[in-house]
């Protein structure tokens, strides 16, 4: 079977004006809490404020934003040729690590700041920070930014579902030959993955060099597809088994997601019935889904529909959860997180069902809110309904 792939839009990474616009709402935030700056070691807050993507390892790297003056970019020696391109930034150099004095204590000394937020901190160093600022405060001021994706990040997050859909496509067309032959989980993950990210790779790879941008999926199936997060194993599907499929991509470091559940043979009557009961649960969150809405009250919406079905029983965790430069981020579609729902921000939407020693099913959408709809860039569910989730062997 021949498949299409999504068509290849005009995009190119977040240039230099984004990352600028970044760091000027964290002066603004500094400024309004009295700070004189914001160090951020998060690797996803780094490349946000500066579009600096790097090899995450036990050498830290930092982002120190004053309220006044340059951004400065603190780096390891061996990341300086990497570093050098970065626009917008003046850039500091440690030796190595773990160095006769921290890298985060040196970052700190070498800002002159007294007092700083800090995104992430390792507690071992809170104590040597204490003696060297008068205010330490520990709040992570890019993530609400993050919480709101402007137009140009939702392209990126669009683009990036109908390759993870790509993905789900190729399972589906040739999962049938693959388990007919002989192969297990492994041979189907390979298959699907690599033929996804070759065309990812074929149609953005040139103009997003140095971004991350890749393809991460699981295939779990029969009893095995109980877990949650089964890992995908040597286990060849067999005829009645339900087959799960959780797919993520990434483009200019943006994710979405797209899964589903497929039946190896014909949809019995019990696996129909649970499948329209996730549609229904996929429906309802989708329906809560609205500006003003809290996160947790979203949760509760989706999963009531599972409830109903009679199936409250097999819930395993939470309908969803924020997506932007992580595959999973804040904010949660789950009990006890409050956010208000807003424009702009991004959701994964993931009914499950899992009956232990039997089977389990999981879908998956990506769903960006706007001020008056939902929109899901994912399409593989909407394209394929639950009588067309078979795989013929």
């Amino acid at each position: 079977m021949i498949l299409a792939s999504p068509t290849v839009r005009p995009v190119t990474p977040l240039g230099t004006a984004f990352r600028q616009s970044v760091r000027d709402a964290l002066r603004k935030s500094a400024a309004a809490r009295g700070l004189d700056g914001v160090l951020l070691l998060s690797p996803a807050n780094v490349f946000y404020a500066c579009g600096f993507n790097f090899s995450v390892n036990e050498r830290p790297i930092g982002l120190y934003v004053p309220v006044e003056g340059e951004a400065k970019l603190y780096i390891p020696l061996l990341e300086l040729e990497n570093a050098e391109p970065v626009d917008g930034v003046e850039l500091g150099i440690y030796e190595e690590f773990p160095g006769l004095v921290h890298p985060v204590v040196w970052m700190l000394d070498q800002a002159k700041a007294r007092r700083v937020a800090i995104d992430v901190l390792d507690a071992r160093q809170l104590d040597p920070l204490r003696t060297l600022l008068d205010e330490v405060l520990l709040e992570d001021l890019a993530l609400p930014l993050r919480f709101i994706k402007t137009e140009a990040e939702l392209e990126l997050t669009r683009i990036a579902a109908g390759y993870a859909d790509l993905c789900l496509a190729r399972l589906h067309s040739e999962a049938g030959n693959i388990i007919s032959q002989g192969g297990s989980e492994l041979d189907l993950l390979a298959d699907c993955t690599g033929f996804a990210l070759a065309a990812l790779k074929r149609d953005y790879g040139l103009a997003f060099a140095g971004t991350k941008l890749g393809i991460s999926a699981s295939v779990h199936s029969g009893p095995r597809a109980a877990l949650p997060h089964g890992s995908t194993s040597s286990r060849r599907p067999q005829v009645g088994d339900t087959l799960i499929s959780g797919v993520g991509a990434s483009l200019g470091g943006y994710h979405a997601e797209s899964g589903a559940t497929l039946i190896v043979g014909d949809v019995s009557a019990e696996q129909r019935r649970v499948m329209i009961a996730m549609e229904a649960c996929n429906d309802a969150g989708v329906g809560a889904l609205k500006p003003g809405s809290r996160c947790q009250d979203v949760n509760e919406a989706a999963l009531d529909a599972l409830r109903q079905a009679d199936l409250g029983d097999t819930i395993r965790h939470r309908i969803g959860h924020g997506m932007g430069l992580e595959g999973h981020e804040a904010p949660w579609l789950a009990p006890g997180d409050m956010t208000e729902v807003l424009p702009g921000m991004v959701f994964s939407n993931e009914p499950g069902v899992y009956r232990p020693g039997l089977d389990g099913f999981r879908t998956i959408n990506t769903m960006l809110v706007h001020p008056d709809h939902v929109e899901i860039p994912s399409r593989f569910l909407a394209t394929t309904p639950i009588d067309q989730r078979a795989i013929a062997l």
